[in-house]
């Protein structure tokens, strides 16, 4: 459901943002610095002059100039005796005051000269100029929320966009023949053993269909007629190696260039002058939306992932020290703000991450808060999502994630040098999902640990006595997408994370779920020339959710004039344009219908035309890409649309039957080994083993795409269960009670010693009551002719209780990697 904020008074509003839609044993325990520590920071110039005379003088003090008159920064030029403006000077506060005077702007931060000129690299002290525009930006709005004690949150003020029709592109012929032509067999040669209706393990979208028509109409949205490089079949092949057939650069460039043919015979086309259509809007001609809203005043580090490319995460927050994180491993910057992990992670010096200890410990309490988009939900260990701590078995706290739960780990005088018992989201309620989700963990001395996600309470309750802080370790490190000892690795991205130190109120955490994060924009299409409705228009918040779509939601009708008449205004249905014609993708509007009236309408929030969002694909990619609406009518204005006959459904085939007999896929394989043998699953060793086999057991219960790499992974975590099982004295004498393991194996498994091990294999691996189950004599008869191979003693055997043990494995392996676990 989306959230539906309200909005203070015109021209200015709240933001509103729309919902969406390795080795075993061993402990890690050191914490490595990085290897790109950040620069070295200066102390501020000693003040002596006089004490500010008022308290906006103070505040300036306090928020800017104790940051900007440092000798690395503001305060080597800008001086008393040296440089003008010298707002950075150190004999005088009121005339470093004076001196700032046109170079701030309170009411629009961003927009001050302070912030502009280090965003053009003017003494960056950063590596990252966009990086000493947010800590700028911070400073300036630091001094202007400091006079309100209430700390209110950012507002954000729109503005007319500029005014111009949509420009001409090329469309998609209503005939595939050039698809046909050109794309359409490099389709069918190399993509139809997945991507056909008729494949034996179907794949949408069915592009490389025998049906001409039925491909072409599924391969529109992953072809750019503009920029044929760009396009989605092309990125998924050349850059994401997806089925590649030969060289993956060389298939790539094979499906562009198939593209910028069939393009070349595409003529430019302009809308016709029968559409009802909008003025046009590139992403960036929007109002900046990220962050409107959002409660900010008491955060001490603060990650946006703005910077797009490089090493360094840098923390914009303007606390020092910044701590500035270095990303290391298997890692890729998002587009739209954010970094998402493989087997990577980003790390802060120990040096740095003591601001956290400084700060946190002193206040004895905080907030953590991030945007998360979890890659799956099999994520077990817990994986480390956000991390400060010295290794896998010692932190100060950790958020995670087990499965479909999140979980927090916090160190407190209560708690062991782990934090545990750590905090889990309840397992019916599923609240972890792989999708993007503002997640809060608060602490308090009142309220313990408390878990939020997407602006609502979990309900979990915490059972430990909440504690203090003071056995935190300050020489412990901040990490992102793993531990510091890099084997607890997590998938997924963030977009935005954030510590604050003091707890987040409900209401808080409300405002900021609806602010959203990334590169979010207010998108005014302009439709005055429409309706009688003085400078109107149709407001999308608009944001580039993944580096491969637009996310669009909550449509409303808006004028930046007070006092509007918009009484029996007819809105219907309404599309997205992209590029000079309408998206192929998206039109959840289309059906729209509505009248507006006065009692709809209200200066401060406008007109609400929907709640929902949709998705858009990026074609040019955001500095390009050209947004406009259209309207079937829109006040008097009105356009009839015939609808194109749909292509004729693909004749049907007569496939093979299927199998009636399938494979337990991973998560299954997994969990039938456990429940087996009696060893737990997050055992250390086995879940290691696991994630390592992970992506080579089998995805899928086809038994047709059973191949010999899966049954290679099953016979690995097999073996890795029994030896967990027999090496584990109390769950080896449960399991074999009768078999004595202290004898050598030349007289352990002489006579009938061996139906010790035989027998509760059997027992507890194969089902009595399953019809179709192995035949119980005849794998008694091929473990015993195992064993007996086995333990035929030789020269070059040392036949020890050590060897012992050996066979037990095989014998177990032998039977749990087998069908009788497999098939289902």
């Amino acid at each position: 459901m989306m959230p539906h904020p309200t909005f203070p008074a015109a021209p200015v509003l709240l933001f509103i943002t729309a919902t969406l839609l390795s080795a075993c044993g061993g402990r890690e325990t050191q914490v490595t610095e990085n290897p790109l520590p950040p620069p070295a920071e200066q102390p501020v110039v000693n003040y002596t002059g006089p004490a500010p005379g008022s308290d906006d003088v103070r505040y300036f003090k306090e928020a800017l100039w104790d940051n900007v008159a440092t000798n690395d920064r503001c305060g080597s030029c800008h001086v008393q005796g040296q440089q003008s403006p010298t707002f950075a000077r150190n004999d005088d506060i009121h005339q470093a005051y004076t001196a700032s005077s046109g170079l701030v702007n309170l009411t629009r931060p961003a927009e001050s000269v302070l912030v502009t000129k280090v965003a053009g690299g003017h003494n960056c002290w950063l590596a990252s100029d966009s990086a000493c525009e947010d800590i700028m930006t911070t400073w300036v709005e630091n001094w202007a929320s400091m006079a309100d004690a209430e700390a209110q949150p950012t507002r954000i003020e729109l503005t007319a966009p500029p005014s111009r029709s949509p420009g001409s592109t090329k469309n998609f012929p209503d005939d595939p023949a050039l698809f046909a032509s050109h794309v359409h067999p490099l389709l069918t040669t190399y993509c139809a053993g997945c991507h056909t209706s008729s494949a034996s393990v179907p794949i949408a979208p069915f592009f490389a269909s025998g049906d001409v028509a039925e491909a072409y109409e599924a391969a529109k949205d992953r072809l750019n007629l503009d920029a044929p490089a760009d396009s989605r079949l092309v990125v998924r092949v050349r850059d994401q190696f997806h089925n590649c057939w030969s060289d993956c650069q060389t298939d790539g460039a094979m499906l562009a260039d198939a593209i910028q043919t069939m393009a070349a015979g595409i003529p430019l086309t302009e809308l016709s002058g029968d559409w009802v259509y909008s003025d046009a809007l590139g992403l960036f001609e929007g109002v900046l939306a990220s962050g409107g809203g959002r409660f900010d005043a008491n955060v001490i580090a603060k990650w946006e992932f703005k910077t797009g490319s490089g090493n360094q995460a840098f923390d914009t927050s303007g606390v020092d020290p910044a701590l500035d994180l270095t990303l290391s491993g298997e890692y890729s910057w998002v587009g739209g703000y954010g970094i998402q992990f493989g087997n990577g992670k980003a790390q802060g010096s120990t040096t740095h991450s003591q601001k956290l200890y400084n700060l946190l410990v002193g206040s004895g309490e905080f907030a953590l808060e991030a945007w998360v988009a979890p890659a799956n939900v099999t994520q077990e260990g817990p994986a480390r999502i956000i991390s400060y701590s010295g290794g896998r078995d010692r932190r100060n706290f950790t958020l995670g994630q087990q499965l479909y739960n999140y979980t927090m780990q916090l160190r407190t005088d209560n708690t062991d040098v782990s934090g545990d018992p750590m905090l889990v989201t309840d397992d019916d309620a599923e609240v972890l999902q792989a999708a993007l989700q503002h997640v809060v963990v608060n602490f308090s001395a009142d309220g313990g640990r408390q878990l939020y996600v997407n602006g609502q309470y979990t309900g979990d309750s915490d059972e430990v006595e909440p504690g203090n802080l003071l056995d935190w370790d300050d020489s412990f490190a901040f990490v992102l997408g793993n531990e510091v000892s890099g084997d607890r690795p997590w998938a997924g991205t963030l977009r935005m994370v954030a510590v604050h130190n003091r707890p987040l109120s409900e209401e808080a955490i409300a405002s900021n779920f609806d602010a959203g994060v990334g590169q979010q924009y207010l998108l005014l299409f302009g439709i005055s020339h429409l309706t009688d409705v003085p400078t109107s228009y149709v407001m999308f918040e608009v944001s580039q959710y993944d580096s491969y779509s637009y996310l669009f939601s909550e449509p409303r009708f808006i004028s930046l004039q007070t006092g509007v008449d918009i009484e029996g205004l007819t809105v219907e249905g309404m599309r997205i344009g992209i590029n000079g014609r309408e998206s192929f993708a998206g039109q959840v509007f289309s059906p729209l219908q509505a009248v507006l009236s006065n009692a709809d309408y209200t200066a401060e929030q406008g007109a609400l035309l929907s709640r929902q969002g949709t998705i858009v694909p990026v074609e040019k990619g955001p500095e390009n890409d050209e947004f406009f609406l259209t309207f079937d009518r829109l006040g008097d204005a009105e356009h009839v649309r015939v609808s194109a006959t749909p292509p004729a459904s693909a004749a049907p085939q007569d496939l093979p039957a299927h199998s009636d007999i399938g494979v337990r896929h991973f998560a299954e394989i997994n969990a039938s080994m456990a429940q087996l043998t009696g060893v737990a699953a997050s055992t250390s060793a086995v879940n290691d083993t696991f994630r390592n086999l992970q992506q080579q057991l089998p995805s899928v219960t086809d038994i047709e795409s059973y191949v010999a790499a899966n049954q290679m992974a099953v016979t690995q975590l097999a073996i890795r269960y029994c030896d967990t099982l027999i090496e584990n004295g109390s769950l080896r004498s449960a399991f074999f009670p009768d078999f004595d393991f202290n004898e050598p194996a030349s007289t352990a498994f002489a006579g009938n010693a061996s139906a010790d091990i035989i027998t509760p294999l059997l027992d507890n691996m194969l089902s009595a009551s399953v019809t179709t189950q192995a035949d119980r004599q005849e794998v008694a008869n091929e473990i015993d002719s195992l064993i007996t191979r086995l333990a035929q003693c030789n020269g070059t055997t040392s036949c020890d209780t050590g060897y012992t043990r050996t066979i037990a494995k095989a014998s177990c392996a032998a039977v749990l990697g087998s069908a009788v676990m497999l098939i289902q």
